[in-house]
């Protein structure tokens, strides 16, 4: 499968060990793979994980351009869950380059998964971490725009959703935002306990020295904008402290000696304060720091004004200003604009004055116009919901309109095949009430050939009796005399004849007497009846029989419908046999065993391969008689081996 050709070139470029270079080449092999393949779950999910590892390798155009191809995918066919995705991709993209368009996408997947949620579409366990990002995201966006009660509570759903999913790797960010904003929102207490818990739950990451120390910079940040300069110095050291990993991280070590020289500043501690930020300038300098520069030179600008020195504090706030222009960072520009007002000339200053107004009148404004987009964004998206839950709403009643013309439908079908049902029902009971009285039928005219062949034993007992053995006595009687009479030397040979007259007179006592008597037990009828069925058939057939009935089986007991089947199962055999088998004689037994009948018709004909014979109406006429009885049939025969036909059925 092509899917196996695709997983050795990622696992090539997901293996941090080899090149940039040589991760991308194999990406760009991988997708060419993935892209000859069906537009299908497997597919996307190949995309998507091309996409994930160009987002880990920084190639954000790349990771555009496939995101695209992932959502293109996903719309096709219908994955809601990717499609969310694809929309939190998009918001990571534009994050830190427009952040309308980033909030939008953000927000879009949001409603995805609050969708999932209220309509319980799908396990929460499923989407709860992806769910989680997306809120954590629009959250840090919430908290640059001001809005920090809307921040709040995303972070705090945002939360939840982590810890239903298990995967608890956000969790530092999420208590590190919620202390941010409290801070903003100078709730310091609870921005301290939020710290602590990023903390804490940074110890359970990989990089719990990194969580420790930004954890205790936050804290500082929360103590110093309290005034509670004391406690800011305290956890500006704490942070210190983790010497080994700040060698390894300069920024970070020089952020934390320039806010501890700033607190020092700020509570008139004035020891070692110009060279601990200069040396933080420095260390910034040298590794190109720019998005730390401004803080450094604003506070040595800051120094320097408060030292009276204008012309330097000048100098550190022009440069500030280039620095925040340089990243666009409008807070410390702000910070510069105020600084040169003061420390400028009259003139100067006051064109650095209304700098300083215009910047925060259009901060002020752009904020507000943040927040008014955000909001008709979230018009835009819940007027969408509605009208789609509009069409989803008539969708159902056309839904309902269809189900109940189906169930109208099946009703019918139902009632169609009832009926349907009932006639065949009734049709097998005339059947059953037909093959009844054709056993009746035969039964009586049994009887009544069973009555007259009696009566005419009957009257050929009389005749014998009083007919035949009478004059052959009086011939007897008459020799006898004859005897008596004379002496001619023919006395002997007489004797001789007249015993021979009573050995005939024996025998034909004999004869009348067995013509006489009844000689069939109570179930003679429906044996006698097949035995007759058989004789009859063999008889024209000119075919030797043998027939056997076990002398346990009570026929009268047996269920009528169930001796004519039986009947029909060996009438039927028999012709099969006469047609088709050549044989010479058949073998026909009645036996009892364990509450059963069982009929067993052998003959010696030439049989038959049954993997190369069809079934034909006969057999199938056996087996559906069989059937109806709970029985069960076997049909056994080999080519020139004779045939043997099995039936069993309960009593």
């Amino acid at each position: 499968m092509k899917v196996n050709l695709i997983k050795p070139h990622m696992d090539l470029a997901q293996d941090k060990s080899k090149s940039s270079s040589e991760r991308l080449n194999n990406l760009e092999i991988a997708y060419g793979i993935a892209s000859t393949l069906e537009d299908n779950a497997d597919k996307l999910e190949i995309i998507f994980d091309i996409t994930t590892e160009y987002y880990r390798l920084k190639d954000l155009e790349k990771f555009k351009k496939f995101n695209d191809k992932s959502f293109e995918i996903a719309s096709s066919i219908g994955d809601s869950i990717r499609l969310a995705k694809t929309y939190f991709y998009n918001g990571l993209y534009y994050r830190k380059t427009d952040l309308n368009t980033a909030f939008k996408n953000f927000y879009e997947a949001k409603e995805i998964y609050t969708a999932f949620d209220e309509n319980k579409i799908r396990d929460q366990s499923e989407y709860a971490y992806d769910y989680g990002k997306v809120l954590i995201d629009l959250a840090q966006i919430s908290r640059r725009v001001n809005d920090y009660t809307e921040s709040e509570a995303l972070t705090i759903r945002a939360i939840q959703k982590f810890e239903l999913s298990g995967n608890l790797r956000y969790l530092t960010l999420c208590y590190t935002n919620l202390g941010r904003v409290s801070r903003y929102l100078e709730k310091y207490d609870e921005a301290v306990e939020y710290h602590l818990k990023s903390i804490e739950y940074g110890k359970k990451t990989e990089k719990t020295t990194l969580h420790a120390v930004v954890g205790y910079i936050n804290i500082g940040e929360v103590y110093k904008y309290q005034g509670n300069y004391d406690k800011a110095r305290e956890y500006y050291k704490k942070a210190l402290a983790y010497k080994s990993y700040l060698k390894t991280d300069r920024g970070r070590y020089a952020s934390i000696i320039d806010n501890l020289a700033y607190v020092n500043f700020l509570s008139n501690d004035s020891d070692s304060i110009p060279s601990s930020f200069h040396k933080a300038l420095a260390i910034r300098d040298s590794i190109n720091d720019v998005k730390g520069l401004p803080s450094s030179l604003i506070h040595l600008s800051e120094y320097y004004k408060f030292q009276n020195e204008d012309s330097i504090s000048r100098l550190f706030a022009n440069r500030a200003k280039d620095a925040s222009l340089e990243i666009n960072s409008n807070e410390e520009l702000l910070k510069s604009y105020q600084l040169l007002s003061e420390v400028s000339p009259s003139e100067e200053g006051l064109e650095y004055a209304q700098k300083y107004i215009v910047l925060n009148d259009s901060l002020i404004k752009e904020e507000r116009s943040f927040r008014d987009k955000f909001a008709r964004i979230r018009f835009e998206t819940e007027e969408k919901e509605q009208q789609l839950t509009a069409i989803s709403r008539e969708n159902q009643y056309l839904i309902f309109a269809i189900l109940g013309l189906s169930v109208l439908f099946l009703l019918g079908y139902v009632i169609f095949r009832q009926q349907q049902s009932n006639k065949e029902l009734l049709f097998e009971q005339k059947q059953q009430q037909s093959n009844q009285e054709i056993y009746r039928l035969l039964l009586s005219q049994q009887l009544k050939l069973e009555e007259g062949r009696k009566m005419e034993q009957h009257r050929m007992s009389e005749e014998l009796h009083d007919g035949v053995l009478g004059r052959l006595f009086g011939v007897r009687l008459s020799l006898d005399g004859i005897n008596q009479r004379a002496n001619d030397g023919f006395t002997d040979a007489r004797n001789k004849y007249i015993e021979e007259l009573k050995s005939i007179e024996r025998e034909i006592r004999l004869i009348s007497h067995d013509l006489g008597t009844e000689t069939l037990s109570p179930d003679i009828a429906y044996v006698d009846v097949v035995e007759s069925l058989v004789s009859d058939l063999c008889t024209v057939h000119k075919m030797e029989f043998e027939f056997a009935n076990d002398e346990n089986i009570d026929w009268e007991v047996v269920d009528d419908q169930k001796k004519v089947n039986l009947f029909r199962i060996i009438q039927e055999s028999l012709q099969n046999i006469f047609k088709h088998a050549k044989a010479k004689s058949v073998k026909i037994n009645f036996d009892y065993v364990d509450d059963k009948i069982n009929l067993t018709i052998l003959d010696d004909g030439i049989g038959f391969k049954s993997s190369k014979v069809k079934r034909g109406i006969g057999l199938k006429n056996i087996t559906s008689r069989v059937t109806q009885m709970n029985g069960v049939v076997d049909f056994i025969s080999n080519q020139d081996a004779g045939t043997k036909v099995s039936v069993g059925i309960p009593i």
